[in-house]
């Protein structure tokens, strides 16, 4: 039985991780690895929301996005890598890395 969180990631981390991997499905290219995909850009929130992809979410959700201390703790721990370059590389680990929460702060968009 796989351990639920087993890198401990708290709440936020694990919050800007998921919707990384709604973005990396959506509009990411594959990265220089075997298995990354790199997102060219972060969404930036409009008012008090932000589309990622088909679904929006609220603007308070992705404010791991421009926090460095994230980046720098999901880079430690493998499941980011940072090239250098605006956007950034979700390793194979970070991609399938279970968040628990990939239902929790997605809806459909209404617009």
């Amino acid at each position: 039985m796989l351990k639920k969180n087993p890198l401990k990631l708290n709440k936020l981390q694990l919050r800007t991780l998921v919707l990384a991997q709604v973005l990396a499905n959506d509009q990411g290219a594959p990265g220089d690895g075997s298995g990354e995909i790199t997102l060219p850009h972060l969404p930036h929130a409009h008012g008090d929301h932000v589309h990622i992809g088909a679904f929006t979410v609220s603007a308070r959700d992705i404010s791991g996005f421009t926090n460095p201390a994230v980046w720098t703790i999901l880079t430690r721990k493998g499941l980011v890598r940072d090239t250098g370059t605006p956007g950034i590389t979700l390793t194979a680990d970070g991609l399938a890395y279970d968040t628990g929460l990939s239902d929790r702060f997605v809806t459909p968009s209404d617009h």
